[in-house]
């Protein structure tokens, strides 16, 4: 789930940027001797699982972006994890849920009817371990198309300073950088919940509790910087 191959020379440099700036964060962050999530964390009192860190979400208004800190999962290394959000009035225009007649829960709908984009698992030094989907009930969201999703993925911004200036432009910056997995997770994510629907027919996919993560992936920030590098080089060869 790494091939970078089909990205064009501006996607590239597009995401050898993201990738600079997500270095900047980790340089300014580690003179302050603090990480990503000990920024989300900070003054925030207990960690407890299953707990919003902030604990009212990140949210920004201009581009209808959301995201949180929580642990609810054992996966091996990680201390927690963020997920990210894109509510109605940052989608394109006309952009629906997917018909779902046989739900057995309801779905949230109007402004409320916000779209999970991607989950970024996180090491308890506060570096990013892997990037994951997951199932409806999990976030309580409305489920829209791989296909949608992925145009949500470039909309993704938080552009102020709370509660962290360096944890925003962080996770703005992720998703550029790792916007080829991102896309191949969604992918992957309705695969999944296809092939599981037809192993369990007459139940309702989406709120079956034995199937939460629907796609994951490890990562590397510095091998991710390291291959869009390589691929830049072999652009500049004659």
């Amino acid at each position: 789930m790494n091939d970078l191959q089909p990205l064009s020379h501006d996607d590239l440099l597009a995401m050898r940027a993201a990738g600079a700036e997500i270095t900047e964060c980790y340089r300014v962050l580690t003179k302050a001797e603090r990480n990503i999530v000990g920024e989300v964390l900070r003054g925030e009192g207990e960690f407890v699982e299953l707990n919003h860190f902030p604990d009212d979400d990140v949210f920004d208004r201009d581009t209808q972006s959301q995201y949180y800190y929580h642990a609810h999962r054992g996966l091996d290394g990680e201390h927690g994890h963020f997920h990210t959000f894109l509510r109605p009035p940052g989608m394109p225009d006309g952009m629906q849920p997917i018909e779902h007649k046989n739900a057995t829960e309801p779905w949230p709908d109007g402004r409320d009817a916000l779209s999970h984009l991607i989950g970024i698992s996180m090491d308890s030094y506060g570096f990013p371990i892997g990037l994951f989907t997951t199932n409806r009930w999990v976030t309580n969201e409305a489920w829209y198309s791989a296909a949608d999703v992925m145009q949500l993925l470039e909309r993704f911004q938080i552009d102020h300073a709370a509660p962290s200036w360096p944890v925003n432009r962080w996770i703005s910056a992720m998703f550029v950088l790792f916007r080829p997995q991102m896309r191949q997770l969604l992918s992957q994510r309705d695969a999944t919940v296809a092939q599981w629907a037809a192993q369990h027919p007459g139940t309702d996919v989406f709120e079956d509790r034995a199937l939460d993560i629907t796609s994951w992936v490890a990562i590397s920030v510095a091998g991710q910087i390291s291959s869009v590098d390589a691929l830049l080089t072999e652009d500049k060869q004659p």
